[in-house]
């Protein structure tokens, strides 16, 4: 079975095309800057080369079909025909609580998707563009929703409720929703693939860290508790994102500077986290580099940023009454072998003992860092998120 995964964005789509017969891709790539003159598909050959081909697209359906053509195309291209395709899967970042697994798209849940849309304005949108393309340019090719905030929808009442008036919950639904649900369910399987084990009586902590990042507690396979809520800003310091913030402070800066939620939100969104206090980047190895040449404010971001994420493994090693593994995973997690490092030298109260001269050689590999006689098993999982979109859609389609 071959299926397409879309992810696509306010003005971007990422796709891949599995053969899930052997789980190999076929083709990946990705269109840019949608709405913009300069807009442009890059495809990436599996020889590591990359094509660009520059196309204004006005919007979403200019761009898959961009793709489409890109897989048949007789120089770059991997499909002789596009009937080859058996299924396409989409990451929808949205659910609310009306979606805890993901589904066969139908148009009750094009309307559920519209109606979370009010959580995720950016994202969702996007997220039905991508479905609407699909629908017009594959009419009849089966199409399943995969969605962000499904594998938290476990977590019990007492983690995921807000100390608000209950009423606001009953009228808007606000709540802890938590993200990255996708990558957090595949790494926490993953991880006891990798390791020979089963997932039932086993805690585990899986750190997504990268410009955007969150943590989750997992117990039995499930997730428990997640660092982000109702939005993607709270919880950990990001690339630009500020987490966590006491809401006086918001109230305050609004107050002081003169802000609309509006403006707010660009504040915390995008001027904050590893930008707004190195005043560098948010690229972790611009701050690296920033850290050498001697600036002190890069120095104290990565701190930060550090600090921050220990903080939430010990709250969730709390929550569980300990933690048995420790996934690291995203674009940090994977590949700054420094902060990874440094992050999971934090837990030898709970046992945790790493071999640090292995944390620091690895990259993007995945890698037990811990030592044998370490009660904490610390590894690395790269995380596949469109693999695991990939595998929903195959059950769902087969199913039918």
């Amino acid at each position: 079975m071959k299926i397409l995964v879309l992810n696509c964005g306010s003005s971007s789509i990422k796709y891949k095309l599995f053969d899930m017969d052997n789980k190999s891709v076929m083709a990946q790539g990705g269109v840019e800057k949608i709405g913009l003159p300069d807009a442009f598909l890059q495809v990436k050959l599996p020889n590591g080369e990359k094509v660009k081909i520059e196309k204004p697209m006005p919007e979403h359906t200019v761009g898959i079909q961009l793709i489409l053509n890109a897989l048949v195309d007789e120089k770059i291209g991997c499909l002789k025909s596009l009937k080859e395709i058996d299924a396409v899967g989409h990451r929808v970042v949205h659910g609310g609580e009306k979606f805890n697994k993901s589904v066969l798209i139908t148009e009750e849940v094009k309307q559920m998707v519209v109606t979370c849309s009010d959580l995720a304005p950016l994202h969702n949108p996007a997220n039905l563009k991508g479905i609407a393309a699909i629908e017009q340019t594959l009419p009849g090719v089966p199409q399943v929703g995969v969605f962000d905030t499904a594998f938290h929808q476990t977590m019990p009442d007492y983690a995921y409720m807000y100390a608000l008036p209950y009423e606001l919950y009953e009228k808007y639904s606000i709540r802890r929703y938590g993200f990255h649900g996708t990558s957090h369910r595949y790494v926490s399987k993953r991880v006891c693939e990798f390791l020979g084990i089963q997932p039932e009586g086993k805690k585990i902590v899986t750190a997504h860290i990268g410009n955007g990042g969150s943590c989750a507690a997992v117990m039995d396979g499930k997730s428990v508790d997640t660092s982000m809520g109702l939005t993607p800003i709270e919880g950990l310091m990001m690339g630009t994102r500020a987490g966590d913030l006491d809401l006086g402070a918001a109230t305050y800066i609004m107050d002081k500077e003169h802000l609309s939620t509006a403006d707010f939100s660009t504040l915390v969104n995008k001027k904050s986290g590893l930008l707004g206090v190195s005043g560098v980047s948010s690229d972790a190895r611009d701050i690296e580099n920033a850290i050498q040449n001697g600036n002190k404010r890069a120095d104290l971001a990565r701190k930060m940023f550090i600090y921050r994420v220990k903080k939430y493994i010990g709250a969730y090693a709390a929550a569980m009454d300990g933690i048995d593994i420790l996934v690291f995973t995203g674009g940090i997690g994977e590949n700054d072998t420094y902060i990874r490092t440094e992050i999971a030298k934090g837990f030898g109260y709970l046992g945790a003992k790493i071999d640090e001269e292995k944390s620091r050689k690895s990259r993007g590999e995945e890698i037990v860092i811990s030592t044998p006689d370490s009660k904490v098993i610390v590894c690395v999982i790269p995380t596949d998120e469109e693999l695991m979109i990939a595998s929903d859609t195959e059950q769902i389609v087969k199913s039918l």
